[in-house]
């Protein structure tokens, strides 16, 4: 970023300390006032938009203030021997009225001496501070003092020859559209990003370009003639940037000025298609990255709501150089009666015009931005910490590797995920601070004012502590699929107001989530994938049905399980509580009957603080000889409208083939066993979800066993068609497992005959994201504590076979 310059001002100068008068001269001696060290006399604006041009004087410190036609004669007739009555003199005839002496005394004990372009009576010079507005650079440190900077920056000047400019320009905008409209940038990202060295690389140039780009307002300068200042770096806002005194610009007329405010923009044009030769003579595609960063620094660069170059741009190009200045008094020009006032009159009709307009857009801007920055506060934060814990685990893993580059990209990272929220801090610091500065010396000695003022303080404070209160959501970092609207700022402070239902014909967005490790489908190789339809509230449910009160989901009811089939139906609606459904079965199958049963899990919720969790656990056993083997296990969770929601769906199933019936001590202990598992199930409720899976593949393993070890299920002791303990299963067995979980929650990829995940679909960008292994007990990132279990089959089994 670059700071060219600032406006000359004078209300944004120091503040004016009790008048210094001149003493009186002894008899006979003649009164000779001087200028401080260092004042420099600038002129009177050229193409200025006041109906009365100023005239701009800079003090030793940099400042530049804005003087009245009157004052800028008075102060450049004192030149240390000239005495009241010939200053006086000078004055009358430069600007056509009379002045006297005694106006001159005046003029110098309330103006020049209060602004610090005087010495004192006694020779001294005057203490000044300079100008510290809130949107103005901080933190400066000088690199070039104003002699180097006019040295190193001498040569740069002949590029702004008309032919060069007209040829880089050209060039600049045949290489944008290549790169963004032909090339694309997709090999460039992949080649910097494989490599840390390379993101180290093109961060480097990026900064050195910035430096270039102040290279350019000061080469610019001195091509109209004007003598460039110091050069340097600071922070504005919350970001590091350079800065260029090209304040002698403004010696310069109309078109000199906006050639220095476009001097960085045309030198990052430079940089690009300096770039662009590079890439043409190596082939080195990362290198297209740092076109695209130029032309995003041109972009943020013309923004005129700070003080960028689109800034000075439209000042120079109104020529009022003192925007910010002009916010209070054109929206106090606004109101009715105060449109004829002297302030609201100063500006020539068409600068009033663009000003105003130029007010009426950035002071709304500006306010939401610090509304949004307050809200966004917490949020940012969490993020920052989440990002720099990752980093530093990264930095620690590339100093235990050894490799330097890796680590110095993480440094960066780490410090860049901290600049902008120590920036927010300090900004936020020195408004707070000087409002209240302001309020307290403007109810100086007014009791009902100044406790008027104390309670909106007060107040205040008080907002920002209720919008700042750590709570379950408040701090949590920002997920990839967030999209970051003012809506999901705002979340964690209105979260009731957060949740809008869809409205027939409103577009929405669905989170899709894969397994991790997974390959996601493409246009060439698509992946099947289920697909949730919105229905109208009268065919939801079965055909001819309609749906109960409580079905508030824009799709279709799962249709009732089969004779055979196992299905858990979970639906919350309810905000805070938490909803289970259970449904556990044995199924046995003889007589070579097809085995097609289904086991279903299902979850859905639209409420606020809300938990929805269906388990279903389906055990088939297949006794002799079947043909035909299908069995289904599925399972889906989904939000809509969900607010700090928990959706969770496991479907777990286990197909077993024996080659006979069980003996009866083979029953006994599966019965046995299955009485213990129904128990479980009957008690889910108070199970951690991250227990859940594991118990019930090892409930898996005791059925196998129970199998295994039965003579008359498997001759000989063992069964060459049981499933094994781990990995797949043999052929003639399977073992199935649905998990479904809402937003943030990531399994293994499925794998024939194992756990096989079902991504949620929320049916609306309102649903929030649960943690991948939530724990029901309410406490912060788990689900809300447990609520009674809905209605919900008993885990039952159908009569096994006489033996």
């Amino acid at each position: 970023m670059s700071i060219s310059h600032g406006g000359p001002s004078i209300s944004d100068g120091p503040p004016v300390p009790p008048a210094q008068t001149v003493s009186a001269p002894a008899a006979g001696t003649v009164e000779a006032p001087v200028r401080a060290d260092g004042v420099q006399l600038l002129g009177e604006t050229k193409g200025s938009g006041y109906r009365e041009a100023p005239s701009l004087v800079r003090r030793a410190d940099g400042q530049t203030l804005q003087l009245t036609r009157l004052l800028y004669l008075v102060l450049e007739a004192i030149d240390g021997t000239r005495g009241l009555e010939e200053i006086a003199s000078r004055a009358s005839t430069g600007s056509g009225r009379l002045v006297s002496a005694e106006n001159i005394r005046t003029l110098i004990d309330t103006q020049l001496l209060p602004l610090g372009l005087l010495q004192r009576a006694d020779g001294s010079q005057p203490e000044v501070r300079k100008a510290d507005p809130l949107l103005g650079m901080k933190f400066r440190y000088t690199v070039t003092d104003p002699e180097r900077t006019r040295r190193i920056t001498a040569p740069f000047a002949v590029l702004f020859s008309p032919l060069i400019v007209v040829l880089v320009t050209a060039a600049f905008l045949a290489s944008c559209w290549w790169v963004l409209m032909v090339k694309g940038l997709a090999s460039a990202t992949h080649e910097a990003f494989a490599n840390p060295g390379l993101v180290l690389l093109i961060l480097v140039v990026t900064v050195l370009s910035a430096g270039f780009h102040e290279f350019g307002h000061a080469a610019a300068a001195r091509r109209g003639g004007a003598t460039p200042g110091a050069m340097g770096t600071g922070l504005y806002l919350i970001w590091p940037a350079f800065f260029t005194d090209v304040t002698d610009s403004y010696r310069l007329g109309r078109a000199g000025r906006i050639r220095t405010d476009l001097g960085g923009l045309y030198f990052n044009a430079i940089v690009a298609v300096a770039i662009m030769g590079i890439w043409w003579a190596t082939g080195f595609d990362a290198l297209l990255l740092v076109v695209v960063t130029q032309v995003l620094q041109m972009v943020r660069q013309l923004l005129p709501l700070v003080r960028f170059d689109g800034y000075h741009i439209l000042a120079d190009a109104t020529g009022v150089p003192d925007l910010f200045q002009r916010i209070k008094p054109t929206l106090l020009a606004l109101l009715p009666w105060r449109r004829k006032d002297p302030e609201a009159q100063v500006l020539k009709p068409w600068a009033r015009a663009v000003v105003t307009a130029w007010v009426l857009i950035t002071v709304p801007l500006l306010l939401f931005s610090l509304v949004l920055m307050v809200l966004s506060l917490p949020r940012l934060l969490g993020t920052a910490w989440d990002s720099a814990q990752k980093q530093y685990a990264m930095f620690n893993s590339a100093l235990a590797d050894g490799d330097l580059v890796d680590a110095s990209v993480r440094i960066l990272a780490i410090a860049a995920v901290a600049l902008p929220v120590v920036g927010i801090f300090y900004i936020l610091f020195r408004l707070g601070r000087q409002i209240i500065t302001a309020l307290w010396q403007k109810t100086r000695g007014k009791a009902l004012q100044r406790g008027t003022a104390l309670a909106l303080i007060a107040s205040v404070m008080a907002g920002l502590a209720w919008a700042w209160w750590p709570g379950a959501e408040s701090y949590r970092p920002v997920q990839p699929y967030e999209r970051g609207t003012l809506a999901d700022a705002t979340t964690a402070v209105f979260p009731a107001g957060s949740s809008t239902g869809m409205k027939e014909g409103q577009s929405g967005r669905t989170v899709a989530l894969w397994p991790a490790g997974a390959e996601k489908p493409t246009r060439e190789e698509p992946q099947l994938s289920m697909v949730l339809v919105p229905r109208d509230a009268g065919t939801a449910g079965t055909a001819g049905a309609a749906a109960p009160p409580s079905w508030v989901f824009p799709f279709d009811r799962p249709a009732a399980p089969e004779e055979d089939g196992n299905q858990s139906l979970a639906v919350n609606t309810t905000d805070g509580s938490v909803v289970y459904d259970v449904a556990f079965a044995l199924v046995w199958a003889d007589d070579g009957a097809d085995v097609t049963t289904r086991n279903e899990a299902y979850a859905f919720a639209s409420c606020a603080d809300c938990a929805a969790v269906a388990v279903g656990f389906q055990v088939v056993l297949i006794v002799g000889q079947t043909d035909v083997i299908v069995p289904e296990n599925l399972s889906a969770a989904a939000n809509y409208n969900c607010v700090r929601c928990l959706t969770y769906a496991l479907a777990s199933q286990l197909v077993l083939t024996l080659d006979g019936p069980l003996s009866a001590d083979g029953m006994t202990r599966l019965n046995a066993l299955w009485q213990q598992i129904a128990e479980y199930g009957r008690n889910l409720q108070d199970v951690p979800l991250s227990e859940i899976q594991g118990r019930l593949d090892a409930f898996k393993l005791q059925i196998m066993e129970v199998i295994r070890s039965d003579p008359s299920a498997t001759p000989g002791g063992s069964t060459g068609t049981a499933p094994a303990p781990t990995g797949s299963p043999s052929p003639g067995a399977s073992e199935t497992a649905a998990p479904g979980a809402t937003p943030g929650t990531t399994d293994a990829a499925p794998q024939p005959g194992t756990t096989a995940p079902a991504a949620t679909a929320p049916a609306n960008t309102s649903a929030a994201p649960a943690p991948a292994e939530p724990q029901p007990t309410g406490s912060a990132g788990t689900a809300p504590a447990p609520a009674p279990v809905s209605p919900s089959p008993v885990p039952t089994g159908t009569a096994p076979p006489a033996p």
